[in-house]
C-alpha cells in the first residue's frame, strides 16, 4: 500500500469535465469492443441490442453533459434530461420542417433521394436584418444516432457530437457573426468544427464574405455540410462557399497555409487531447497580419477552455478573453442563471455560456 497522503481532489467543474471525457472513451471503446467480439459474420443480433443500449447511455450522457447535469442529478429526475437541440438561446427564429416540404420546395434542385428522409430533419431559419432571407439546415434527428456513427469515431479519431444537435454555442456564434457581419466583408473565412455548419452557412449568407470554408473532421458530418451548401446554395450570392474535411491532428495542405483572414470556431475546446493540434491549425492556416483573427466561442468546461488558452500563448499566439460581449446574450444568461426557468432547466454556466475569445498573432 502506497503510504503517501492521497492527493486533495480536483475542483468540482475541473473534475466534472475530466471525467466526462473519460467516460465518452470508455463508453466509445466498450461499445466497439462489444459490438466485435462475435466471430459470427455479420452483425451479431445480441451484439446488436447490446450496442443500442450502450448508444443509449452515450446520448443520455451527452445530452446531460450539454444541460450541465450530473448523474446524480439524472437519477434523481430522469425528466430533466433531454435534447440538447431544444435547449439553447433562441437567438434566431426558425421552424422545423419535415424533409418532405423541403424537396417540394425546391423543386428539382434536390430530390429526397438526397436527403435521408427517416433520419434527417430541417430547420428553416430566418435570418435578422429586416429581409426575407431563409437558410435551411438539414441534421439528423433526435433518435437517430446509430452504432455505424460510433465505429466512425474510432476509425477517424473523432468525435461524434456533430451529429447530435446543433449546440448552444454554435447559436450563439452565428447570431455574434450577423451582428458584426461587417467584419466578414471581401474576407476569407473557416468554420473549425463545424457539426451541421450553421456559423459558417450564416456567415456566407448575410455578411458579403469573400469565401467561406466550412469544415468538420467528422466525414458524415461533412457530408451533412455539403447538403446544406447545396440546399441553400441561391442564398450566398457571390460568396464562394465550400465543405472540407478537417482533421486537426493531420497535416494541413501546404496551399491553405496563411491562407484565411478569420477562423470561427464553437465548444471545440472541451476535448484537451485535440488542444495543441488545434492551436497549430490555427497558427498555420490563419493569415499572417496584423487584422486577422480567430473568433472562438467556448464554455469554461471545467478547465479546458482555461488549459487550451495556455496551449494558444505556448504557440506564440495573443488572445483576448471576453465575457460580455452581447447584451442580448449576456442578459439571456444572466436570466438564465438567476431562475429555474423552464425554458433552460439546469442551465450551468460551466457548461452552457460561450465566452468570446479573439486569438490574434500580434497583441494591440
Amino acid at each position: 500500500m502506497d503510504p503517501s497522503p492521497s492527493p486533495s481532489p480536483a475542483p468540482a467543474a475541473s473534475r466534472g469535465a475530466s471525467d466526462a471525457s473519460l467516460r465518452w472513451g470508455i463508453l466509445r471503446r466498450a461499445l466497439l469492443s462489444r459490438s466485435s467480439s462475435s466471430s459470427a459474420p455479420g452483425p451479431h443480433i445480441a451484439n446488436y441490442f447490446y450496442a443500442l443500449s450502450y448508444i443509449n447511455l452515450l446520448l443520455t450522457f451527452v445530452f446531460s453533459l450539454a444541460e450541465g447535469t450530473s448523474n446524480e442529478q439524472q437519477n434523481k429526475d430522469d425528466s430533466n434530461v433531454s435534447r440538447k437541440a431544444s435547449r439553447g438561446f433562441n437567438l434566431l427564429e426558425y421552424q422545423l420542417l419535415p424533409i418532405s416540404q423541403l424537396t417540394n420546395s425546391l423543386g428539382n434542385s434536390l430530390n429526397e433521394d438526397d436527403l435521408e428522409c427517416q433520419k434527417d430533419v430541417c430547420a428553416c431559419y430566418k435570418l435578422p436584418g429586416g429581409g426575407s432571407s431563409k437558410l435551411n439546415l438539414v441534421f439528423r434527428r433526435e433518435d437517430s444516432l446509430e452504432l455505424n456513427d460510433i465505429e466512425a469515431s474510432n476509425r477517424y479519431n473523432i468525435d461524434t457530437t456533430g451529429l447530435v444537435c446543433c449546440w448552444p454555442s454554435e447559436e450563439v456564434l452565428a447570431y455574434y457573426c450577423i451582428n458584426h457581419s461587417d467584419m466578414f466583408r471581401s474576407k476569407k473565412v473557416l468554420e473549425l468544427g463545424s457539426g451541421y455548419g450553421l456559423a459558417g452557412l450564416v456567415i456566407a449568407a448575410s455578411t458579403n464574405a469573400d469565401e467561406v470554408v466550412i469544415s468538420d473532421g467528422n466525414p458524415q458530418v461533412v457530408d451533412y455540410i455539403q447538403k446544406n451548401i447545396h440546399i441553400n446554395a441561391e442564398t450566398f450570392g457571390e460568396t464562394k462557399v465550400k465543405s472540407m474535411r478537417l482533421h486537426w491532428d493531420k497535416e494541413q495542405p501546404s496551399e491553405m497555409f496563411n491562407t484565411f483572414d478569420i477562423i470561427v470556431a464553437s465548444d471545440c475546446t472541451f476535448f484537451k487531447q485535440f488542444h495543441q493540434s488545434l492551436a497549430q491549425v490555427v497558427k498555420s492556416l490563419l493569415k499572417h497580419s496584423a487584422t486577422s483573427q480567430a473568433i472562438f466561442l467556448s464554455p469554461k468546461r471545467g478547465d479546458s477552455l482555461d488549459k487550451f488558452l495556455e496551449i494558444i500563448t505556448e504557440n506564440g499566439l495573443c488572445f483576448e478573453l471576453i465575457e460580455n460581449y452581447d447584451p442580448t446574450v449576456w442578459n439571456l444568461h444572466k436570466k438564465y442563471e438567476a431562475v429555474d426557468d423552464r425554458a433552460w432547466p439546469n442551465y450551468d454556466e460551466e457548461h452552457c455560456y460561450p465566452l468570446l475569445v479573439t486569438i490574434k498573432f500580434f497583441s494591440e
